[in-house]
């Protein structure tokens, strides 16, 4: 059993989680890490996916995230996302009508940075879709 330590993920609307974990699983922009107590700090950029809270007793809490930071200190991990929910309550019908609208903004790209650009939230998009159950 790990030890616990302090951990809150707060979106612009909402506290979504505050309390003792024993690890997080965090979606990095260079990769998932996953965080215990004692963790070097660090501060990293978050890609759109799931967070997955493991607290005591095995239960698992999983959460979307889209984009934002997490800052791992002495005193725990806070996540600061800039749109989180539930996992339960993602729309994959939502996220299907973002990615037509998305295509459709690179096919109408014409300088290579909005090309690039609009080519990275295409891909965003399609990643997220690959990781949300049900989709």
């Amino acid at each position: 059993m790990a030890a616990p330590f302090p951990f809150e993920l707060v979106s612009p609307e909402r506290l979504l989680f505050s309390g003792e974990v024993e690890e997080v699983v965090v979606p990095g922009v260079e990769g998932d890490l996953t965080v215990l107590k004692d963790h070097a700090p660090l501060m990293t950029t978050l890609r759109p996916g799931v967070v997955t809270i493991g607290e005591a007793g095995g239960k698992r809490t999983r959460l979307f995230v889209r984009g934002g930071f997490a800052d791992v200190a002495p005193n725990g991990l806070t996540i600061l996302a800039e749109s989180a929910m539930p996992v339960e309550e993602f729309d994959a019908a939502k996220l299907e009508i973002e990615l037509q609208d998305a295509n459709e903004v690179l096919a109408a790209s014409k300088t290579e940075d909005s090309r690039r650009i609009a080519s990275e939230r295409v891909d965003q998009l399609k990643s997220l879709q690959m990781t949300m159950p049900g989709v």
